[in-house]
């Protein structure tokens, strides 16, 4: 798995794609947060706090992550390796893993630079370190989580089609569900006593809990699992390929 991993991760380092959707999600989100461009800008937001970093960010993962995951399957199937892959002393589950570690670690590089923006507002609050660090810690501890989510569902979706813009449109299709279309359905259909149920279904009712600095085992609990579904959902899709 180790040699696998490396090699993975090389195909992102070794090409300008990877290195190019960092800076992307970089300089969005540097231009949304300190250019006068934006009305979501913190030196005009008058607070010191990174509330509107947590708030873009799901919505930029939700194209950057399918963007780095589109090619972790489709492009096997397009150059016919594949099968190489399958035939190697390595389980399916194992090489899903695999894709899954190489390309989460490229998201954490990405997300690694903006702790410049919390030693910014730190130092240039009206008054220095004035800030909620539980919060902010509990919030990044949430968008890991949250694009581990959005992962697992961009690597299920690149299995699923050797064509790699089909398997970005299809993956934002389920990531937009996961963190809007539960409490859409509860905006738009009340469901009144059953809402409360509905709402825990979607991502984005415990990235919010995270992003209020609170961070309870369930939270984890259900990430690890939608992440378990979705990487299990390629294994077995893989196995049933191999098969027919």
């Amino acid at each position: 798995m180790k040699a696998l991993f490396i090699k993975e991760l090389s195909v992102f380092l070794n090409t300008r794609i990877g290195y190019l959707i960092i800076m992307m999600f970089l300089l969005i989100n540097g231009l949304v947060l300190w250019s006068d461009i934006s009305v979501f800008n913190i030196i005009n937001y008058g607070y010191a706090n990174m509330d509107m970093f947590f708030m873009i960010s799901p919505l930029l993962f939700i194209l950057f992550v399918p963007a780095i995951s589109m090619k972790s399957f489709s492009e096997e199937y397009t150059i016919g390796t594949i099968e190489i892959l399958v035939t190697k002393p390595i389980s399916r589950l194992q090489i899903t893993i695999v894709k899954f570690l190489s390309i989460f670690t490229v998201i954490l590089f990405s997300i690694l630079p903006t702790i410049i923006y919390v030693m910014s507002i730190y130092y240039l609050g009206e008054t220095k370190g004035n800030l909620d660090l539980a919060s902010i810690i509990g919030s990044y501890f949430g968008l890991i989580l949250l694009s581990t989510i959005f992962i697992s569902i961009s690597i299920y979706s690149s299995a699923i089609s050797s064509n790699q813009m089909f398997a970005f449109v299809i993956s934002i299709i389920i990531c937009l569900l996961f963190y809007y279309g539960f409490d859409l359905i509860c905006n738009v259909y009340p469901f009144n006593k059953y809402d409360f149920i509905i709402e825990r279904f979607g991502t984005s009712y415990y990235y919010e809990d995270m992003s209020k600095g609170l961070l309870r085992f369930s939270d984890v609990i259900y990430f690890l699992s939608i992440n378990l579904l979705f990487l299990k959902l390629t294994e077995m899709y893989l196995r049933f390929k191999k098969t027919k």
